[in-house]
């Protein structure tokens, strides 16, 4: 299906449950030229049978575009329809708008991301002109430190229309991410399929790349962030002082904090705090990191972003509206993965059931409690 960007014809949707920011209405929505035009309770538009209706998610962090480009080691699939494929599996979760998270520079692993960037980018940009996408796909930049290729990498795709947002990355074991090195290594080795030697020298050649070029290129990477006027991230924080580096550098939002200290310092730093929607699910983190439920229960969550698994977002919101443990109903759910990261990123016409913004919108059913996405609609227009 083509995304036709001529506007939409008028559209009403009935018999649904519309959850808006002040609560949930019985009824429906006017649609006018791809934005609502308020609530209704007509009964002769197109009958959703009493679904939820949100609005479509935000996703600010999805790492799912590259999973489709190199779908196993050493294969590289064609850029357009990998890209096609990823589109699919996002708007089946209700996302009508994500920020595809693409590798700037590497740590240890998929070097071949420095040679693929500025192709993907464009494979990305010809597809979004040409209307091939269902979501409207935008360009989030992950800028690893510890190489020094991705001060040129970032410069040439900074200034790119898509792009968005930036975070600053490192993968170097010992800190953020991964405090234990050898545990690191043994996993890292097993999925590059080199021996221990091999490995050994990958990563002394990782620890002094960060070592010795690591602030360079991160200052390169936050000044060209500045001139283009994209907001930057800082990533996997652990501990307090690195909040209070970040915020130092001018940075205003903490993507998956590792600790609760640090997600405590970035709150009373004023950092916006972005969690993984995954390790909500998952009832923790696959790396033994903080639990996302802890910070929630603290109220250290601004928004969620689904990382590894595009429909998380989906999950996560009506889980936490069910969670007795958690002070949050559907509409302050779903506000965490719609409303809060379109905030963060500027994009202040969408996010929420309100007068005036895009039509963004999903509607959903439960089925045995879990939620399931029956139809999608991109400004007005049905695409799923």
């Amino acid at each position: 299906m083509m995304f036709d960007d001529r506007p939409a014809p008028s559209l009403t949707l009935s018999h649904a449950r519309v959850v808006t920011p002040s609560g949930i209405v019985d009824g429906g929505l006017r649609i006018e030229a791809g934005r609502i035009a308020g609530t209704t309770h007509a009964a002769d538009g197109l009958d959703l049978g009493g679904a939820f209706l949100i609005p479509g998610f935000v996703d600010l962090h999805t790492d799912h575009a590259e999973r489709h480009v190199h779908p196993r080691a050493n294969v590289l699939w064609p850029l357009l329809p990998a890209l096609l494929a990823h589109d699919a599996v996002v708007i089946s979760g209700g996302t009508t708008t994500v920020l595809d998270s693409l590798s700037v520079g590497a740590s240890m692993k998929r070097p071949e991301r420095r040679e693929i960037l500025e192709p993907l980018v464009a494979a990305l940009d010809a597809g979004c002109r040409a209307g091939a996408f269902r979501a409207d796909h935008l360009l989030h930049l992950r800028c690893e430190i510890s190489d020094p290729a991705t001060m040129a990498l970032a410069d040439a795709t900074m200034g790119h229309p898509l792009t968005r947002l930036v975070s600053i990355m490192d993968h170097t074991p010992g800190d953020r991410q991964s405090p234990d090195v050898a545990r690191w290594f043994a996993h890292m080795i097993h999925e590059m399929e080199v021996d221990e030697a091999t490995g050994r020298a990958m990563m002394d050649d990782l620890f002094e790349r960060s070592r010795t070029r690591g602030a360079e290129v991160r200052g390169r990477v936050l000044a060209a962030a500045a001139a283009a006027g994209v907001p930057a991230m800082s990533h996997d924080d652990r501990t307090p002082a690195q909040v209070d580096e970040a915020r130092a550098l001018g940075i205003r939002v903490s993507e998956f904090p590792t600790t609760l200290e640090a997600a405590r310092r970035a709150r009373a730093a004023g950092l916006a705090i972005v969690a993984g929607a995954p390790n909500y699910v998952r009832g923790g983190s696959q790396s033994g990191n903080v639990a996302v439920a802890d910070l929630l229960a603290e109220g250290l969550v601004d928004a969620l972003a689904s990382d590894y698994v595009p429909r998380s977002l989906l999950d996560a919101a009506f889980r936490l509206a069910a969670d007795p443990a958690l002070p949050h109903d559907l509409p302050a759910a779903v506000a965490l993965a719609a409303e809060a990261p379109a905030r963060i990123v500027g994009l202040t016409d969408r996010g929420r059931i309100a007068e005036g913004l895009r039509a963004d919108l999903a509607a959903v059913r439960l089925v045995d409690g879990q939620p399931v996405v029956t139809a999608v609609w991109r400004e007005g227009r049905q695409v799923h």
